[in-house]
């Protein structure tokens, strides 16, 4: 029971977060110019990757173990698409995150804009992705 309220408050807090992420906080910062965006991203980011690195695991690490000791094969689906959140990140987004987050970055550029335009849409891989697991693991919870 521990583990599936593990699995299941990890997923729903990082597709939160995400959801959030994509569709308020990163629209807003484009809103507000490519100077501000690109100002606001680093100390956003900073904060924003521990806790989803810790909320991904744990709700990977309980969903597999969740299969693992037998409770359901939906438990590991679950956990491949919320684990899946990390090489999207790692192929996909950490070469947009690297140069926005480089101190030679000028905030002010407009590079500076279309990355963080760019950004966007590879995020929301991530948002669908942890949006899957949590209602993957919400039907295996039933």
């Amino acid at each position: 029971m521990i583990l599936q309220l593990l699995a299941l408050l990890s997923s729903a807090t990082f597709f939160g977060a995400a959801l959030y992420i994509s569709l308020v906080q990163h629209p807003a910062a484009l809103e507000a110019g490519g100077s501000v965006g690109g100002r606001f991203f680093p100390p956003m980011y900073k904060r924003a990757a521990r806790m989803q690195i810790v909320l991904a695991l744990a709700g990977s690490v309980s969903g597999f173990a969740l299969w693992f000791y037998g409770i359901g094969f939906l438990w590991l689906i679950g956990a491949f698409f919320l684990l899946s959140v990390f090489p999207v990140t790692l192929i996909l987004i950490k070469p947009v995150n690297d140069k926005l987050l480089s101190s030679e970055n000028d905030p002010d550029s407009v590079e500076t804009k279309a990355l963080l335009r760019r950004w966007g849409p590879l995020h929301w891989i991530r948002t669908v992705a942890s949006g899957t697991a949590f209602v993957i693991y919400l039907i295996a919870g039933i």
